[in-house]
This record gives C-alpha cells, sequence and structure tokens, in this order.
C-alpha cells in the first residue's frame, strides 16, 4: 500500500470513528511546526465528556539552496483524557508516531538536532524512517467561541532506521544503521478551531 492510499485510509477511519461519537471538532496547526517551514494539520475529535483523539500530520518537501534540506513526513495519532471538560484545561495523552526524512546540510544546535542523535547533519546526508510514541501533558485556553490555543509537550521513545552518507552524490553509504532514543518527542502551540 503506498505512503498516499496508507495516509488517506488512516484519517478516514478516524474521521468514521469520530462521526459516530463526536460531540465536537477542532481542526489545528502546531504553530512551532509551522516556523520551520513545515506545513500540518490536526483534527481532534469529542468522544464524550472527558476524551477526546486526535490526529495529526506534517510534510516538509522542500530543499532549500546548496542542497539543504529537512525534507520529513509524520502522522501522530493521540488518544487524550481531560481533567475538566474536552477542550477546556488540563489534559494528558498517549500518542504514537512515525514517519519518513531525508536531510542534509543544516547546521543546528544538538540539542535541536531530530531525536537528538543525527548530529552532523551538515556535512553528511540521512535518509530512513522512524516510529514510536510516548505520553503527553499539555493545556488549553479558550480564546472565543470557536478558537483556543494549546500547549504540550511529550516524552517516549523513537525507534530510527536510517541510511548515513558522506555527500548523497558519490552514493557511498557510509554507516547503515539504528539507534533508539528517549526522551522529548513533541513541543507543541497549536491554534485550533472547533466546529
Amino acid at each position: 500500500m503506498s505512503k498516499a492510499r496508507l495516509l488517506i485510509w488512516f484519517i478516514t477511519a478516524w474521521i468514521g470513528i469520530a462521526e459516530i461519537a463526536a460531540q465536537e471538532v477542532a481542526v489545528k496547526t502546531d504553530l512551532l511546526y509551522d516556523a520551520t517551514t513545515t506545513p500540518n494539520i490536526g483534527m481532534e475529535f469529542g468522544m464524550g465528556q472527558h476524551w477526546t483523539m486526535q490526529v495529526f500530520y506534517g510534510l516538509n518537501p522542500w530543499t532549500f539552496s546548496e542542497d539543504r534540506k529537512v525534507r520529513h513526513w509524520v502522522v501522530m495519532p493521540e488518544v487524550r483524557y481531560w481533567l475538566c471538560s474536552t477542550f477546556n484545561g488540563h489534559f494528558f495523552g498517549l500518542h504514537a508516531m512515525g514517519g519518513e526524512f531525508n536531510l542534509e546540510g543544516i547546521r543546528l544546535p544538538n540539542y535541536l538536532m531530530p531525536f537528538g542523535t543525527l548530529t552532523d547533519l551538515k556535512d553528511h546526508h540521512y535518509e530512513g524512517w522512524y516510529a514510536g510514541g510516548g505520553l503527553t501533558y499539555g493545556y488549553q485556553w479558550i480564546l472565543g467561541r470557536h478558537w483556543n490555543i494549546e500547549a504540550s509537550i511529550g516524552l517516549g521513545g523513537a525507534y530510527l532506521d536510517y541510511s548515513k552518507y558522506k555527500c548523497k552524490e558519490c552514493g557511498f553509504e557510509e554507516d547503515p544503521g539504528h539507534k533508539v532514543y528517549f526522551g522529548l518527542t513533541k513541543e507543541v502551540i497549536s491554534l485550533l478551531y472547533i466546529f
């Protein structure tokens, strides 16, 4: 099954489930992720007084000047439990994530490197995939009748499988491998529109 078909199937399944039991639906974007030139969208569905589920998707297809790129896609489903009521106040969640990456020629501080593991992106090219998950804590503030803002943070782990190249043009695979990462898995500041 192609990636596009898998994504369409996944989103359709979530929407179908939500239509059965949803009280509210929100469309959201992660403003921090937008700042990295990565278009993203999420949908969150109310599943009763204290439960919601969301699916989030981000895609960065760009190659910048001098072959610098942070190309990747991610899908992140999450189930949330709200202490007060849905879309208001504190929540805890359980999230999963998966995606692919193609990174080259970027200079970032080590603490901003993807999953804290790919630390030599300026001089190397990485291609691969990852999957993982973790726990989330967050808070939503009501801005108006239809608008909310959310801040959340996630801790967990991920498995990365990749190929490392000194340069993409030479085609020499320097280090095929994998890494297991434990730590920060998400930092989100989202703007929501609730229907």
